[in-house]
């Protein structure tokens, strides 16, 4: 018998290679007579693409393009005062996750009193109707596209965690895969690692169901196929738009199933070494794995078996070698974590109930343990 689910898809989509201009003409009503773009600057500018949208939005565009790869609660306070100043209509974030993320705040700050660090510490609940968000992403990694968080940091306090909310969902996706071809190889291949622990996670979580489950086993399949082949080579298109194709589509499965402990893992790390999600995670997989293992033998098989790692080594040895093969394997004190894993441990917050390992109330630790 399935198990009963409930499905909720917010966002009109737009996917396809060169469908950014097509799209943004059928948005115009949306995007309003005056335009935020909130962006991460400098690759983008350098390879024309932000002038390009600039020119395909079509209306009075301010932009905020100092938002960093981990977004601090400055930035987006730059990003709200632009869009106070100029009575923006909307908010769209272009860019990776980092960018989308950003704009979901800003788009909520915009029309707000209260500081967005007081919405970072819960201090003062998000606006109910933050200006409409139309998110175009440049990688192929977070689905933040599709997602109701907006992962910040606020250096000052030390803090990386989440502003959530349903009515950050944008109301339109643009995934345009033409976007991710100049990418390099270490924001591919990271980013293209968050795609599959966003598969894993939402197929090993508590709210799993048969459509998630589908969705998963999809992601898994193309990133255990795609990322060695951009490995080869960075100008396989094909491949660019299967990462595109199974970082969206994994977007669906965060906003309605959700991730694991090692996603709530990597927000201490993200926030102590400003390394990038992706790099984090892949730190803590095989540690994670090696646990979730214990309590979920069948679904971690499979998982690693979609993922082309064959063989009767433990899950965390065979991982590892996939994520050598790939040249990203690095322990947390490679990525420049200092911190004892006890402490580590006491700067995690929110939910941990979706991964079944939460009923081991030391099991946190052991990761970062296993993981330094």
């Amino acid at each position: 018998m399935l198990a009963p689910y409930q499905l909720s898809v917010r966002t009109r989509t737009y996917f396809g290679s060169g469908c950014t201009e097509h799209a943004l003409q059928k948005e115009q009503e949306l995007l309003g007579p005056r335009v935020l773009l909130v962006s991460t600057g400098r690759s983008l500018r350098k390879h024309g693409y932000l002038d390009d949208l600039v020119r395909m939005i079509g209306a009075d565009v301010a932009v905020c393009d100092c938002i960093s790869a981990n977004p601090d609660v400055t930035e987006i306070r730059e990003a709200v005062k632009a869009g106070k100043e100029m009575h923006v209509s909307s908010v769209v974030g272009f860019g990776g996750g980092s960018a989308v993320d950003a704009a979901k705040a800003a788009a909520a700050g915009i029309v707000s009193e209260y500081d967005v660090g007081d919405f970072l510490s819960g201090q003062q609940p998000l606006p109910e109707n933050p200006l409409p968000v139309i998110a175009v992403p440049t990688t192929a990694g977070t689905g933040a596209e599709l997602t109701k968080g907006a992962i910040i940091s606020d250096r000052e306090r030390g803090i990386k965690g989440g502003i959530r909310g349903e009515q950050l969902i944008p109301a339109a996706a643009v995934v345009d895969p033409s976007y991710t071809e100049t990418l390099p190889l270490k924001v591919t291949l990271e980013s293209g690692f968050d795609v599959f622990a966003h598969a894993a996670e939402s197929y090993c979580a508590v709210k799993a169901n048969p459509f998630s489950e589908m969705l998963s086993e999809k992601a898994v399949r193309i990133t255990g196929a795609m990322l060695p082949r951009l490995c080869r080579s960075l100008k396989d298109t094909e491949a660019r738009e299967q990462m595109s194709f199974a970082a969206h589509i994994m977007g669906y499965n965060v906003n309605n199933v959700g991730n694991c402990l090692p996603h709530r893992l990597q927000y201490p790390v993200g926030a102590e070494t400003d390394t990038s999600h992706g790099a984090g995670l892949a730190a803590l997989y095989p540690a994670w794995l090696r646990h979730e293992e214990t309590v979920q033998p069948e679904r971690v098989g499979k998982l690693l078996e979609w993922l082309g790692c064959s063989g009767d080594e433990a899950p965390d040895v065979r991982i590892h070698h996939w994520l050598e093969m790939l040249g990203v394997s690095r322990t947390l004190t490679d990525l420049g974590i200092r911190s004892p894993a006890e402490e580590l441990a006491g700067r995690v917050s929110g939910s941990l109930a979706n991964d079944r390992l939460a009923g081991d109330p030391d099991v946190i630790r052991k990761i970062y343990e296993e993981s330094i």
